[in-house]
């Protein structure tokens, strides 16, 4: 440390100990097969893109479920999961669209956010009928269940919905293409 020169194998001489030595540890960070390089930002962009989804689902589900809890007592549990999803959707578009696919939030977009989760809606809400009618479940625990069951869709949906054509993670990855284009509506987001 005192020199500042010490010998450390760098990103390619661990990723060709890995590869080529066959160190049969299963870690081989930094290698790639030949030609993924152009693959691998974007990646790595749609990786990020999906933690950040799966953040913002878990405190939606969070405040879905809180919602339904306090409205729950007061009401039938398929009208308190109505009210619940829709103040949680609401946080969820602000969320998505400036955290997780970090685009500037539209009424277009805020029109078309709760008709793009109509999907998640009726997964979540027949789910929520089967476990509860048919499975016996618990009416406080069955919502968090039928909740999970239903983010692959919300997932997909609220992408194609909150993302311009042409943009996504791949292309966030590589930056805007000028100003005025589609993907000028990316944007860094002041949250990340």
């Amino acid at each position: 440390m005192g020199t500042g020169r010490e010998e450390r194998p760098g990103p390619v001489g661990e990723a060709g100990r890995a590869v080529g030595e066959g160190s049969g540890s299963g870690s081989a960070e930094g290698a790639e097969p030949a030609g993924s390089a152009g693959r691998s930002p974007a990646l790595r962009a749609r990786l990020a893109e999906i933690i950040r989804f799966g953040l913002v689902g878990g405190v939606n589900t969070g405040t879905f479920f809180g919602f339904y809890l306090l409205l729950h007592p007061w009401m039938p549990y398929l009208a308190a999961n109505s009210i619940a999803f829709v103040l949680s959707m609401i946080g969820s578009f602000f969320l998505n669209t400036y955290f997780t696919y970090r685009t500037r939030p539209t009424w277009k977009k805020f029109a078309l956010f709760p008709l793009a989760n109509l999907t998640n809606f009726v997964v979540q809400s027949t789910g929520l009928f089967v476990l509860v009618t048919w499975v016996g479940m618990d009416e406080r625990i069955a919502p968090l269940v039928a909740a999970v069951v239903a983010i692959p869709f919300t997932y997909l949906i609220s992408q194609r919905i909150l993302v311009p054509r042409g943009t996504g993670a791949a292309t966030a990855a590589s930056g805007p293409s000028g100003p005025g284009s589609e993907t000028d509506e990316r944007q860094p987001s002041r949250l990340a």
